[in-house]
């Protein structure tokens, strides 16, 4: 019988945190974000729209490998870590939560942006007429009007976030307890050929995936049928 081993646990628990913690700032940074991409008309749109999407397209390895450089205690941001923290960012929870909130960006920004950008006008206008400030307006009207559009966000990040594995094995290495995720511990399991652990989380993530997309497209469902109404 394939029983979960200790390890694998830790692993699992890291790994939720890691998502949990990625998911809350990405909300907290990525909402204002993709809510200026959806209405400004400034011309560093340009620049910022394709610097969020990069890294749908750019490997996860080449993502890790500036931010593994970048996080080294001899650059200037390591070294600043280095000075305030006293350890190093390089090889930390700290630097997989960072490396995480970039790579997932996109896939919680633009889900958003698009719900965004789909609103009607003349809502907004009309409240802001009736004297409802700039956040009455976004937290009264946006967010229940686009809670489709969070709900997508946030299930892409919190998924994508536990499904990493090229930048987290690129900056966070494989420490048992502080960075070895399941992604990590599947890859090792596979690598020892321990197919049977391997199954176990394999199998377990892809039923994971399939039910938290089966949730949220029935959520989306039933939150449509109520705007229709």
């Amino acid at each position: 019988m394939i029983t979960i081993a200790n390890q694998d646990l830790a692993a699992l628990v890291l790994t939720l945190q890691l998502a949990l913690v990625t998911t809350i700032i990405l909300i907290v940074m990525g909402t204002p974000l993709a809510w200026w991409l959806a209405v400004t008309r400034s011309r560093l749109r340009l620049l910022v729209e394709p610097v969020v999407a990069l890294p749908i397209i750019l490997p996860p390895t080449v993502v890790g490998f500036y931010l593994l450089i970048a996080f080294a205690p001899d650059a200037w941001i390591g070294s600043a870590w280095l000075k305030v923290t006293g350890s190093s960012l390089a090889f930390s929870f700290n630097a997989l939560v960072i490396g995480s909130i970039i790579y997932s960006l996109p896939f919680y920004v633009q889900p958003l942006q698009i719900s965004f950008e789909n609103l009607d006008d003349g809502i907004i206008d009309a409240a802001a007429t009736l004297g409802a400030g700039p956040l009455d307006r976004f937290f009264s009207l946006v967010v229940p009007l686009c809670r489709r559009g969070f709900v997508t966000a946030i299930t892409l990040g919190f998924a994508h976030t536990i499904g990493e594995f090229g930048i987290v094995l690129m900056i966070g290495g494989n420490i048992p307890g502080e960075t070895r995720v399941l992604s990590i511990a599947l890859y090792d399991h596979v690598e020892s050929l321990h197919y049977g652990q391997a199954h176990l989380i394999a199998g377990g993530l892809m039923i994971f995936s399939f039910v938290l997309l089966l949730l949220v497209y029935g959520s989306n469902q039933r939150i449509r049928f109520r705007l229709e109404k």
